[in-house]
């Protein structure tokens, strides 16, 4: 073996309104940390269920134009999977925000999606703690809830009135007894 050879970092590429897109670097920890804990909710809640949750890795393709990998779907239409990727719109789809993809997960990837008919679309911005969750009503996108996580310091000038009036918990719109908790989104291990 030789002991020259290079570290050969894999690239992944999206198709974007028919333009090849290299994906940023691959994330950095806390990004997938985040990827992880909502597939990791969803996996365990969907146990045994007809939707499946698949989580980052996977090509998604929506139209001969835009070929995606979301960091987090669901796919409830199991005729959508194929063995090379997904085939039509999800019925939830996730993309967890890095500097380099904040303005296409917010902006053309968001169009996509609401033009292909993905139900429910979360932008989760790890720097804020947020996650911003859409709903797809009469065709067009509309924000349904806007969740953040707020930082000790900024709950320590927040009345008790405020506090309690946060939302850290919601419910996933594709399931009733769902509850999604804004901790378990963003632990980390560091």
């Amino acid at each position: 073996m030789n002991s020259n050879l290079a570290y050969q970092e894999e690239f992944w590429e999206e198709l974007i309104n028919g333009r090849a897109v290299a994906m940023s670097p691959r994330p950095v920890p806390y990004h997938n940390r985040i990827a992880e804990n909502i597939d990791f909710i969803f996996r365990v809640y969907l146990k045994g269920k007809q939707c499946v949750p698949l989580g980052d890795g996977y090509d998604l393709f929506l139209t001969a134009k835009d070929h995606f990998i979301p960091d987090f779907m669901i796919i409830c239409d199991r005729s959508k999977i194929k063995r090379n990727g997904v085939f039509g719109a999800p019925d939830l789809v996730v993309e967890v925000l890095s500097p380099s993809t904040a303005m296409r997960d917010r902006g053309y990837k968001k169009s996509a999606y609401e033009a292909c008919g993905a139900a429910e679309y979360w932008i989760v911005d790890p720097e804020n703690k947020s996650v911003e969750v859409y709903l797809l009503q009469d065709g067009k996108y509309v924000l349904d809830n806007l969740y953040i996580l707020y930082p000790d310091y900024m709950l320590e000038k927040m009345t008790d009135e405020e506090k309690s009036a946060l939302a850290t918990k919601f419910k996933c719109h594709l399931y009733d007894d769902l509850i999604i908790d804004l901790n378990e989104i963003f632990e980390t291990l560091f």
